[in-house]
């Protein structure tokens, strides 16, 4: 920033200085607090309406930010769109503490809140703010700053515009998430990952196929459930690599079975994230490992969710028919619990959708989700598509799914996912 605005603080801390890294709270040993603050969507701002405006923008909050304290306490900026606000002379008693703090950070809320008029536009911006209370001298600035730093990015996952505390569970969660994160960058290359297949059955008991699913075999921490590494993968970037090595092996796996007549008929089902699909050359990953492994193109299923179709939609639908002209087969999967226009339903090329087990969980119990159930079903046929649900666990669900014209199953009724040595057991 170029501007030489000054913010009026105390402590001769000033617009664009850094804050006391020493001498915390050494007037009383009454409790004190730090607030981070960063305004939520501030490069947007910046990047089209100019730096100018976006310089005006932070002299505002600057002064709001000084309408919202006390005498005693300090206000910084630290650069760019980050202020903090240092509290002190808080009560002694902890919960008391952390009351007066959240009173001040509401108020903060409320202030920042309010329209600004820069030149001749009227904005509007929103804070995210982490909080981490303190009272022992033994604590330095840099850890404070860190403890806040961790807590806003907590009230930025929480949706932004709000207030959040540091707790020490916080940092723990943050230190496992930076370990994990280590370890799955090493994954790959440790050939630490397999796929375990969930069989897939019609309605006359045959196995029509399967869904390959990714798992980590970590040496210390054991079988990392998906759900714990999954999302980091696509937070990180790394679901592409690791989505790409999905690809192949389920390749090279069709291409195992295509000499055997108990397995060359199957089809495999391959989950796709939305990252991933939306690579530029994802259609050529997918052409190319087809043509790599000589599989025939109708036994690969590339299965994706509706939350895909939030944005981008045209996009998504030029690269599916560019692999449907391939014979590349499409699933929906999870469908009905996420936002599919009925417009765009019909333009996919899709071949199937796959009914959520939250359906299917409770489909036998009265004032279940029988009618949605029915209604998915009804839809894949007037579409004239295969329907195929998952989380299958009765056989009293399975019967219920077959009255309502459902004949394609998944889930533990037939088997959990299982190594491949096991599902080819399975199918002997």
């Amino acid at each position: 920033m170029s501007t030489t605005y000054t913010l009026k603080t105390y402590h001769r801390c000033s617009y664009g200085a850094p804050i006391p890294r020493s001498g915390l709270v050494h007037r009383s040993k009454r409790e004190g607090a730090l607030l981070f603050i960063d305004l939520d969507n501030f490069k947007t701002l910046n990047d089209t309406l100019g730096h100018e405006i976006g310089d005006l923008l932070l002299q505002q909050v600057a002064r709001r930010l000084e309408s919202c304290v006390r005498e005693d306490d300090t206000v910084a900026r630290l650069g760019g769109d980050e202020f903090v606000v240092l509290l002190e002379g808080l009560s002694e008693h902890i919960s008391e503490a952390a009351e007066q703090t959240e009173a001040i950070g509401e108020k903060i809320i409320v202030a920042l809140n309010q329209p600004y008029q820069l030149a001749e536009h009227e904005c509007h911006s929103t804070p995210s703010i982490g909080v981490t209370l303190f009272n022992d001298h033994k604590q330095t600035m840099d850890e404070l700053m860190k403890q806040a730093d961790i807590a806003m990015y907590q009230a930025k996952k929480a949706g932004r515009n709000t207030l959040r505390f540091f707790d020490s569970k916080m940092q723990e969660n943050v230190d496992l998430r930076a370990s994990l994160e280590n370890d799955l960058r090493k994954a790959l290359d440790l050939q630490q990952f397999q796929l375990y297949y969930q069989i897939q059955m019609d309605g006359m008991g045959r196995a029509i196929g399967a869904e390959a699913l990714i798992r980590w075999i970590h040496p210390e921490r054991g079988l990392v459930p998906p759900f714990q590494f999954i999302p980091l993968a696509e937070e990180t970037g790394l679901i592409l690599p690791i989505g790409l090595w999905v690809l192949e092996t389920a390749c090279a796996q069709l291409k195992a079975w295509k000499h055997d007549a108990l397995r060359r008929d199957l089809t495999l089902a391959v989950n796709v994230s939305a990252r991933q699909f939306r690579q530029a050359d994802f259609a050529a990953q997918v052409q190319a490992a087809v043509q790599h492994y000589g599989i025939d193109p109708t036994r690969l299923k590339l299965e994706l969710t509706e939350s895909m179709l939030v944005k981008d939609i045209e996009d998504i639908i030029a690269i599916m028919h560019t692999l449907k002209e391939t014979g590349i087969q499409f699933s929906m999967d999870d469908f009905g619990t996420g936002y599919s226009s009925l417009q765009y339903l019909k333009r996919l090329p899709l071949d199937q959708l796959k009914i959520d087990m939250s359906f299917v969980r409770d489909i036998s119990v009265e004032g279940g989700n029988n009618t949605i159930v029915q209604t998915i079903i009804a839809m894949a046929h007037s579409l004239r598509l295969n329907v195929i649900a998952e989380g299958v666990e009765t056989e009293e669900q399975r019967e219920l799914l077959s009255f309502y014209g459902c004949h394609h199953y998944q889930g533990y009724l037939f088997s959990k996912p299982v190594p491949i040595e096991q599902f080819e057991a399975l199918l002997k």
